[in-house]
């Protein structure tokens, strides 16, 4: 069974709090390996932006964090969370992605004297989103946002897939180019345990950006499946196994690019296929399946369409 581990009261007392709003929680995954799992809803000056999920490490060497949160003020509440497991420093920050909670709470860890790294296009991603990104938390966030500096991962790995090592722990990184441009999963083959990013949601339907491809999400997918992960840490959501993950998004994937993309590339009207796929039963209880569902099947038709 999993273990809940509360972060400590010492968190209200943080710069700028002054009301018990989101605090985040420490989940253990299996043996040293923790996850973070944020909220479901939008970002929120509750949440800080953390309505996704995180995780650290522990390793003799000090621990690894995956992902830094939306704001400096965030990145504050997941060293809190980390400290409520370990009192080993953080040592390495891995970014999965460049959406704003995945790397802006960077310039806190490396003002701490961790090491922030990325793969080379979710660093290149984050430096042409960040400014873009800090404009647009200011509405939800406000005055919470303040301190935040976009700081795109220093450390940059090159190739296509990446493996390091830490305090006996090895981690497999390799790029989705799913969600964002850049998008990457971390393995770690010693746990059994997956960091999926953005490629994976459960519990809410995953969305499609105007950057996104469903295409590389439908092959990262099904690479990961080879990989066979005991647990998975996915970008929103409980963290779960490989048969929830393919229920709620791996068969979603399948849907848009076999379906939708297949519409798209024999012709057929973009509205014709969206009213036809409108109600599909097996993803209705995903949160947010309401919202996103339509524009999801037509960024999917576009990528189609426009791939051509």
């Amino acid at each position: 069974m999993h273990k809940l581990i509360l972060v400590t009261a010492a968190l209200l007392s943080l710069a700028g709090t002054v009301r018990a709003d989101y605090q985040p929680l420490a989940e253990q995954v299996v043996d040293n390996v923790y996850a973070i799992v944020g909220p479901l809803g939008q970002r929120s000056a509750d949440n800080d932006g953390l309505n996704a999920n995180f995780g650290f490490i522990v390793t003799d060497a000090g621990v690894i964090l995956i992902d830094s949160g939306a704001s400096k003020l965030g990145a504050e509440k997941l060293a809190a969370a980390v400290r409520s497991v370990t009192d080993k420093p953080v040592r390495w920050v891995i970014n999965t992605g460049s959406q704003d909670h995945r790397w802006l709470g960077n310039a806190y860890f490396a003002d701490q004297g961790a090491e922030v790294m990325a793969m080379a296009r979710t660093a290149a991603t984050q430096a042409q989103y960040g400014q873009q990104q800090v404009n647009g938390l200011e509405g939800f966030l406000g005055e919470r946002l303040k301190g935040t500096k976009p700081l795109p991962a220093p450390e940059t790995l090159d190739g296509e897939a990446v493996t390091l090592e830490l305090g006996g722990e090895t981690l497999e990184l390799a790029y989705t180019d799913t969600h964002f441009p850049g998008d990457a999963w971390v393995w770690v083959p010693k746990h059994g345990v997956a960091f999926s990013g953005d490629l994976i949601y459960v519990d809410r339907l995953l969305g499609v950006m105007p950057s996104s491809s469903v295409r590389n999400g439908q092959l990262a997918f099904g690479a990961l499946e080879q990989a066979r992960p005991e647990r998975i840490v996915p970008g929103h959501g409980r963290v779960c196994d490989l048969a929830q993950a393919k229920q709620e998004t791996g068969d979603y994937y399948d849907f848009l690019v076999e379906t939708v993309g297949t519409a798209a590339t024999e012709m057929e009207p973009m509205d014709a296929t969206l009213d036809r796929y409108a109600d599909l039963p097996q993803f209705k209880h995903l949160e947010n399946y309401d919202g996103l569902h339509r524009a999801n099947m037509n960024r999917a038709f576009l990528e189609f369409e426009t791939a051509q």
